[in-house]
């Protein structure tokens, strides 16, 4: 029939391999806090996080995406703790791989970093069933996250396991390791309505429970009003400037800043503006926060059956700092590194009082920080969405872009602004988007063979049931495929044509009529329910109508999510002679199949050409795809106002196109010659159009004009501004250099990144950037006529900038 096909390639590989402290590790610290901020070992601090989550990556690549975000300027890095791959079945538990806890903390440790540790256990993230494990389902008598004891014995059962072993491996601030947090629960506060009384009494006994475990470190509770004291409730969302503590004693914290969005199959890729995630961030330290994570600062992959649900992607790239696949993503990441420079030489000043708040006109304020009477850091808001402003502040006047923060770390100097990115840019908004620095392999050359999945049951694994059977509880998830199967008797003198009605819980389902593929139907990832409405045309006798029924991901978030359900749950053939016939209590006939090929253990894998399905490489499962899944036509805008509230369906791109068509391959699952490649595809695809995908090089750029501020660490406290030009500064990946120099003009140049041409007042100034930049792993060049060897007198009364294009190899 040509539908359920599994391709099976063996493709030849060329496999290359990846190869200054916050605390001195071995030292142990004493962690706790008061109203400002965290205190460790009597001094307070002031935090910047980034969360990146271990099995979302591999441990091969965890100390490369760590230095990445030390060098970006975060002193903690913040991870979830994953209890369904932990414990997948009761009592037995897992620790290897890509779920190697300890690994992992100590990785974070030996680049001199701090940890959050979110045991929750719910952990939501996207992740299938929010972290439970599915087996917790089927306790008889369980409620989840209420005061129900089976559910609290399991919780504390396992919070339990998860600090005994972080104790015996001395990885707790006062052993002498790097966490400084660890969390109970997660965003409760959100859906505690929904429990009454009992959301009440098991928010307390979760934080008694948590305290009693005696972890010497602080506990806290995300977007939970009334976490009792000593636990921290902490602020989630895109902007947190406006958050209070339930108690004066406690510091403010944001365990949440959506760095983008994640990304499920048939929308439109959400992403987020830099200049509004600096704003937000600016404005929390502006008004008294101590300490932000980025949600996330490295997303990663949802590899194999990992994402929640329903329909969520298998890339978790959640236009992080850090994408996907480990690149550093500009001008994201640069900017913000700037950022926390700039909050970092306000840190003596923010731990030292609370702010001073001082009006400087509508919508335009500032809060300044005193070590003493005459000595200060201000922070320079203005929250308007449209207008600019120049406002007076000590006497000086300051030009404030709309929607932006400027930093003062002496009340005199701006260091950095919010929206003035002066960071370098990658051309294209995807790594593997610049065809000039991409390989690609099409796999036609490679040996393809196939075989066809019978349509219905096969093997011994059926059973029959007279009604239709809930998906979730049939398969215990160990599937994400249900087949249904039932036959339709049509008497001498019935009508042959009928309209056959389907109404499932999601998420999606092939309808075959006598083993032919008559209908397919689908929800999404905000409503999973789906009806099919079909004319279908019987034969007389019988008939078999078969159902393969498919999940994707189950649900992660939401009051009872763990009860929601999922499959067929009414099928009904409408006969115009003979009125309606519900065969949903008839006789069906159930099958679980589609196992995960046999194998072991950054390439990316295009299956554009393909439909529906999942995919493995050695055996390694890379997750599910849905290439013909379409977003929507419109919503998408060229370029996203950062000014104004941000929200998920503010800024999008590539509608009208699948949400997610490569797929990321880790190096370490492929290995020197033959790989095998499965495909196991749903609806059908053209596999010859396969291909797989190597970065070579980047194109960078970068445009910065006599206007704009230096660089940040050129500010040194009680010296000032050292340098007094901005800067352009290029940098490569580890293990690239600079290769060429593609164009430099300073004056008034044109165009954007990868399309830069020279303007009207043009000066060549190519020979003097090549000699800086080519062969160097960075460079930087002064935005100045005197470094660049032009007359002070050219382009008179013109503002000039300088344009830089280069190319990054090996």
């Amino acid at each position: 029939m040509g539908m359920l096909k599994n391709f099976i390639a063996c493709v030849l590989l060329v496999v290359l391999f990846l190869q200054n402290s916050c605390f001195e590790a071995g030292l142990s610290a004493n962690v706790t806090y008061d109203h400002r901020a965290l205190v460790i070992d009597g001094k307070r601090r002031v935090l910047q996080s980034g969360s990146i989550h271990y099995p979302r990556s591999t441990p091969e690549v965890w100390p490369e995406l760590i230095r990445k975000s030390k060098e970006g300027g975060l002193e903690v890095i913040e991870t979830y703790v994953f209890w369904n791959y932990h414990e997948p079945i009761r009592g037995q538990y897992y620790f290897e791989g890509r779920f190697d806890l300890v690994r992992f903390v100590k990785t974070v440790q030996e680049a001199g970093l701090f940890l959050h540790l979110r045991i929750g256990p719910y952990a939501c993230a996207e992740w299938n069933y929010g972290g439970f494990p599915v087996w917790l389902h089927f306790i008889p008598g369980i409620q989840f996250r209420t005061t129900n004891n089976p559910f609290k014995e399991e919780m504390k059962r396992f919070l339990a396991k998860i600090i005994d072993l972080m104790k015996q491996e001395n990885l707790f601030a006062s052993q002498g390791g790097p966490i400084i947090l660890a969390q109970v629960e997660n965003e409760y506060g959100n859906v505690e309505w929904a429990y009454g009384v009992g959301g009440e009494l098991y928010v307390k006994w979760a934080a008694d429970t948590a305290v009693n475990l005696n972890t010497s470190v602080p506990w806290v509770m995300c977007q939970q009003e009334d976490a009792p004291d000593p636990i921290i409730n902490t602020c989630n969302g895109f902007y947190c400037d406006g958050f209070t503590p339930n108690s004066p004693s406690k510091p403010i914290m944001w365990t949440e800043n959506y760095s983008g969005w994640f990304l499920s199959f048939g929308y439109a890729v959400p992403f987020r503006p830099v200049e509004d995630l600096a704003f937000a961030v600016a404005r929390f330290f502006e008004t008294g926060g101590t300490f932000q994570n980025y949600y996330m600062y490295f997303g990663g992959t949802n590899f194999g059956r990992t994402a929640g649900g329903p329909l969520v992607a298998t890339s978790y790239d959640y236009d992080a700092p850090i994408d996907e696949y480990g690149f550093i993503r500009q001008p994201k990441w640069g900017h913000l590194r700037e950022l926390h420079k700039a909050i970092k030489l306000c840190e003596e000043y923010l731990i030292s009082s609370d702010p001073t708040h001082q009006k400087l006109g509508a919508k335009l304020e500032a809060h300044i920080y005193h070590k003493s009477s005459n000595d200060c850091a201000a922070f320079l808001a203005n929250y308007d969405s449209s207008s600019d402003a120049n406002v007076t502040f000590n006497g000086n006047v300051y030009f404030l872009p709309a929607w932006s923060v400027s930093i003062l770390p002496d009340c005199k100097n701006v260091v950095f602004n919010t929206a003035k990115v002066i960071s370098q840019r990658n051309n294209g908004d995807h790594p593997f988007a610049q065809q000039k620095n991409v390989n690609e392999l099409l796999l036609a050359s490679s040996a393809f063979s196939w075989y066809e999945e019978k349509v219905g049951i096969s093997g011994n694994r059926s059973f029959v049931r007279p009604d239709l059977a809930e998906q979730i509880n049939t398969t215990k998830d160990t599937s994400d495929y249900l087949w249904y199967t039932a036959s339709i008797h049509v008497m001498p003198g019935q009508g042959k044509e009928v309209f056959l009605n389907i109404e499932s819980l999601g998420h999606a389902a092939l309808v075959f009529v006598n083993k032919k593929l008559v209908a397919f139907g689908y929800g999404n990832h905000d409503f999973a329910n789906f009806l099919i409405n079909k004319k279908i045309e019987l034969n007389e006798g019988i008939n078999t109508l078969d159902i393969l029924s498919m999940m994707v991901g189950l649900q992660n978030y939401g009051a009872w999510f763990d009860v929601a359900g999922a499959g067929l749950f009414s099928v009904i053939l409408i006969d115009l002679k003979n009125g309606k016939r519900d065969i949903s209590s008839g006789e069906w006939i159930y099958q679980t199949t589609f196992l995960a090929p046999e194998g072991k253990g950054p390439l990316a894998l295009n299956l554009a050409s393909m439909g529906k399905g999942q995919a493995w490489v050695n055996g390694q499962s890379i997750g599910r795809y849905w290439s013909a899944y379409l977003a929507p036509s419109t919503g998408c805008t060229k370029k996203c106002d950062y000014r104004g509230s941000y929200d998920a369906s503010k800024c999008q791109k590539h509608c009208g196109q699948p949400a997610q068509t490569l797929y990321h391959i880790p190096r370490t699952w492929v290995h020197p010659g033959e790989n095998l490649l499965v495909i196991h595809e749903e609806l059908g695809g053209d596999p010859s159009k396969i291909s797989l995908l190597t970065k070579t090089g980047q194109h960078i750029c970068s445009f910065v004009s006599e206007a704009d501020p230096p660089p940040v660490d050129s500010w040194k406290p009680n010296l000032g501004v050292v340098s007094s030009s901005p800067q352009v500064r290029l940098a490569c990946e580890r293990g690239w250099h600079i290769a060429a120099i593609n164009f430099a003009s300073y004056g008034i140049p044109e165009g954007n990144c990868g399309s830069f041409r020279p303007g009207a007042c043009h000066m060549d100034v190519l020979p003097i950037v090549q000699k800086a930049c080519v062969g160097q792993i960075e460079c930087s060049i002064p935005v100045s006529s005197a470094y660049l060897g032009v007359s002070a007198g050219a382009c008179p009364g013109l503002l000039k900038a300088l344009a830089v294009e280069a190319h990054c190899s090996i």
